[in-house]
């Protein structure tokens, strides 16, 4: 037996197989693996938010997931919102309204924000706060995040008014 096993993941739209140790985190394969720097790695207990990813969707904290768990799974990491180098719109809208100081947080921040806005695209500040709940910024004081969120909304709702014929 080599120790290793076999998973297929689907990161950012692109096919991957990997050979992981049972044991590596997930967050530890996509920084160090796949160069998925975004992937920040904090606290390592689940608490900070650092290392969030979605996860077929849902908002997972991969520094306390095993990678093998993942197999068979989609996984959109902050590097994978950008189109050809255009920042995503919620990207777009953290620069804008300067949501990020040190930019620890940020990833993990836009990621919560592009979960909360597919299902809610005109959120309350109440639900914007509990979407970021679980992400912690020791920097910004968060009124520029959840103001970020706002603009990301609109950014958003006007992208999808030029859209319709």
């Amino acid at each position: 037996m080599t120790g290793r096993l076999s998973i297929a993941l689907r990161v950012n739209g692109q096919p991957r197989a990997l050979e992981v140790e049972p044991r590596r985190l997930l967050a530890d394969v996509l920084r160090r693996d796949l160069g998925l720097t975004g992937v920040h790695i904090g606290c390592e207990h689940g608490v900070c938010g650092a290392c969030t990813v979605l996860l077929d969707g849902e908002v997972v904290r991969s520094c306390l997931m095993f990678a093998v768990q993942a197999d068979g799974s989609e996984i959109l990491t902050v590097e994978g919102l950008s189109v050809d180098g255009d920042l995503h719109p919620i990207q777009r809208a953290f620069v804008e309204e300067f949501g990020f100081q040190c930019g620890f947080c940020t990833p993990g921040m836009v990621l919560a924000a592009y979960r909360l806005l597919r299902e809610t695209p005109q959120p309350s500040e109440q639900q914007i706060r509990r979407a970021l709940a679980g992400n912690l910024c020791r920097c910004t004081g968060y009124t520029d995040i959840l103001r970020s969120v706002q603009r990301a909304a609109a950014l958003l709702a006007q992208q999808e008014a030029n859209r319709a014929p």
